[in-house]
């Protein structure tokens, strides 16, 4: 489903999806090269190393995700959906730290050496997930600026919410969000989704947000291979926890890729498929997918406007990047408008302290104006229509003898 166009957004032209689509989606497997069919023009799609989000635990001695050895050639379409060279002209999200709950990041890592501080064993990335999502928040692009993630000025304080192989636990997540809220992060991204409710995670969440930061979650573990057809919907945590905005991965097209988990209570959909960024070995390029790359350009988009808008409460900025994104079943993120809108006078001075709705900026006076121009315009026309009206019939009637006209012929004396 394509949206409908807005102000301040940019949709991808047929010639453009084409070509962003080169770059392709690929599968969860690790090392593992993939290619999309010919396209319209002829060309054969990038082949790129396929990112995964977990590794097999029960081969506790096999390799960690290897370096990839291709670069990736061109701006993916994730990047120029969400408009990130207009939007770096407005904001980077220097100053803001975002928390990256997950596998793990390289501090060393192509495009993001210098702005990564890793807490404890979160420094030994072997999945490679959590520096690939990195990248997508906050990298640099290394030698590729078009490859840059959302917010390339933030820095990025990594924590581990899984084991080794990639495998969340409860527990881990619980200490990581507890850990940056203690660190003051302005946002705290969670890029795995668990089956059941935590107290301890409810709670630590809960005093997150007390804590002013803006949580954002993936809506659904990653995509595995398996089908999901005899899945039934269900709620994951903590993106079911009141006040996290909970993301959801979407195709070019808009609607969300057919192997995605079932759930419901999704603010937000971000490209998550065929999305290219790096990992922690080597200077190539990975493609990923899930949600949990749609929630990392959330949290990206989340640290720029905590930048452009430092005196926004969190819930006031999740409440812009729902509010600005383009309209749809699922409402699809829009990092570009999310900076750049106007909000009305109400969310500049009281509601920016509280969680409340955020309206967009008021334009009924506008309107009315605009209703009131109409108005004088159907008016005037009507009273040009009645002189030329009368200048036409009136003639007529008078050499009638004011008798009205019979059809078939002329008045009769």
């Amino acid at each position: 489903m394509k949206p409908p166009a807005r102000t301040g957004a940019r949709l991808l032209s047929g010639a453009g999806l084409a070509a962003a689509l080169l770059l392709t989606v690929s599968a969860p497997a690790p090392a593992a090269p993939f290619s999309r069919p010919a396209t319209a023009d002829g060309k054969k799609g990038q082949e790129l190393p396929g990112m995964p989000s977990a590794l097999d635990p029960d081969a506790e001695d096999a390799p960690c995700t290897p370096a990839s050895r291709e670069k990736a050639e061109k701006q993916d379409w994730s990047r120029q959906r969400l408009d990130l060279d207009r939007l770096h002209k407005y904001g980077t999200g220097a100053g803001v730290t975002v928390a990256l709950i997950g596998t793990g990041v390289a501090p060393d890592a192509a495009g993001l050496k210098g702005r990564v501080t890793a807490a404890g064993s979160a420094g030994d990335d072997c999945v490679g997930h959590g520096t690939f999502l990195a990248g997508l928040i906050a990298g640099n692009g290394g030698g590729s600026p078009r490859l840059a993630g959302v917010a390339p000025g933030a820095k990025i304080l990594a924590l581990r919410g899984t084991g080794q192989r990639g495998q969340a636990s409860a527990g881990l997540v619980a200490e990581a969000v507890r850990e940056a809220t203690e660190a003051r992060a302005g946002v705290i991204a969670i890029a795995v989704a668990l089956p059941r409710r935590d107290k301890e995670l409810t709670r630590a969440v809960a005093e997150a947000r007390r804590a002013g930061a803006v949580v954002i979650a993936a809506a659904t573990p990653d995509p595995t291979g398996r089908g999901t057809e005899e899945v039934p919907p269900r709620t994951y945590w903590p993106a079911g926890e009141p006040g996290v905005l909970s993301v959801a991965d979407m195709l070019p097209a808009g609607v969300r890729p057919d192997g995605a988990l079932p759930t419901g209570g999704i603010d937000l959909a971000a490209p998550g498929a065929g999305v290219v960024s790096g990992g922690p070995r080597g200077k190539g390029h990975y493609l990923g997918a899930g949600a949990s790359v749609a929630a990392a350009q959330a949290a990206g988009a989340a640290a720029v406007v905590r930048a452009a808008h430092p005196g926004e409460s969190p819930g006031v900025v999740a409440r812009r990047l729902t509010a600005t994104a383009y309209p749809a079943d699922i409402p699809q993120l829009d990092a570009y408008a999310a900076v750049t809108t106007v909000l009305g006078a109400s969310e500049a001075t009281g509601a920016r302290h509280a969680a409340d709705a955020v309206t967009v900026r008021d334009t009924s006076g506008v309107d009315r104006a605009t209703d009131r121009a109409t108005l004088f315009v159907l008016l005037g026309t009507a009273g040009v229509l009645a002189v030329l009206w009368g200048a036409f019939a009136l003639p007529r009637a008078r050499g009638r003898g004011w008798r009205p006209a019979q059809a078939g012929g002329p008045a009769k004396d």
